[in-house]
């Protein structure tokens, strides 16, 4: 059997577990009744460490005398995780210094605390053009930065597949415990994810159901982790919007890439820029807002799929498709193809994975 937790990160998981409390108050609790006190404290004691109510510390008074964090770790060794309290030294330090930085962290794979990252978030269901920026800023990122996101559908994923592709490190943080992976198709990106040098998170017991008040805290994690957040579509009152207000309340930096002023996709976007966040086309307007140490030199850019055609009708077909999908008649009317030739034309592009067909009988443009 593996060794057993110091009796500090033991006390953390305790503490970790026991309650839904801001980890800046269970924080100021430990400090006042003693880490090492805290599951033998009366009701009375913590009520007056924390302010608390007294049936609210009555209830932390239980849950701590019932957890057991020796059965917690050693289910977390069994499936190969490391467990970190917020006071090691391998915690990452960005994430350290936010006031409500989580109690503990588990961690699948590799985790360096010392390593800038860039958060990418947006929409669960992307528009083509919405997924062709998330891979276009991981890409161009992932030569110098840890690419963070939330393993959610859309947006989440293609920042990490497209990570993953280019070369680089990107880490997950999860709304839900890491016996418990979410969403559950993403389980293969997560084991690519840990398989390939990044990092799998959560703050969450191993058990920890997806329930939806844990994504907002999933969120600042996301931040926390991260120098800046880049923001790619999202609705009002998103998610990502959450995500970008916690980024400025821990003193990062928010950038927001423009899209359609007509798609419901852009309202978040557009009101961060009008909020006052970096309006970013690619990475080429965020190296420069990022600190000295993250800055380096501006990569070249990669050239995109355009640049390898020679053929004029798909140079065409992808110059009218740009942020929009568009029918089969759309295209013939723009394009001065005859349907036949336009036909064979797009069956040759979708092969190459320059288009792709989407519901409606309409076509977009792939990511770069």
């Amino acid at each position: 059997m593996s060794q057993a937790p110091s009796g500090t990160l033991a006390a953390w998981l305790r503490l970790n577990a026991a309650s839904s409390l801001r980890p800046d108050l269970l924080r100021r609790i430990a400090g006042k009744v003693g880490l090492d006190q805290l599951s033998q404290a009366s009701a009375a004691g913590l009520a007056a460490a924390g302010e608390l109510r007294f049936d609210d510390a009555e209830r932390l008074r239980h849950a701590l005398s019932q957890y057991d964090p020796l059965r917690e770790w050693e289910r977390a060794q069994d499936l190969g995780l490391r467990v970190l309290a917020w006071d090691e030294p391998d915690f990452p330090d960005a994430l350290r210094s936010v006031a409500d930085a989580p109690l503990v962290l588990y961690a699948w794979g590799t985790l360096d605390g010392q390593r800038d990252a860039l958060a990418i978030v947006g929409s669960r269901q992307p528009t083509p053009y919405g997924r062709r920026m998330a891979r276009r800023f991981a890409r161009e990122a992932a030569s110098r930065l840890v690419i963070v996101s939330g393993l959610a559908r859309g947006i989440d994923t293609e920042a990490h597949q497209a990570a993953l592709q280019a070369g680089g490190t990107t880490w997950a943080v999860l709304g839900s415990g890491l016996a418990n992976i979410y969403p559950p198709e993403n389980a293969a990106l997560a084991h690519e994810i840990a398989a390939a040098g990044g990092c799998v998170l959560s703050e969450f017991p191993l058990d920890t159901e997806p329930w939806p008040g844990n994504f907002p805290r999933r969120n600042r994690v996301v931040a926390g982790l991260s120098w800046g957040t880049v923001v790619v579509e999202g609705r009002d009152k998103s998610g990502a919007l959450i995500t970008a207000r916690l980024a400025v309340e821990q003193g990062r930096e928010v950038f927001a890439v423009p899209g359609p002023a007509d798609s419901p996709l852009s309202e978040a976007p557009l009101r961060l820029i009008s909020q006052g966040a970096k309006l970013a086309r690619s990475m080429a307007d965020v190296w420069p807002e990022l600190p000295p140490g993250c800055r380096g030199r501006t990569p070249e850019p990669v050239a995109g799929k355009e640049a390898l055609l020679l053929a004029p009708a798909h140079k065409k077909i992808l110059e009218l498709l740009g942020s929009e999908t568009r029918s089969l008649e759309e295209l013939g009317l723009e394009s001065g193809l005859e349907i036949g030739n336009l036909s064979h034309t797009l069956i040759e592009m979708e092969l190459q994975d320059l288009i792709s067909a989407v519901p409606g009988q309409r076509y977009a443009k792939k990511a770069d």
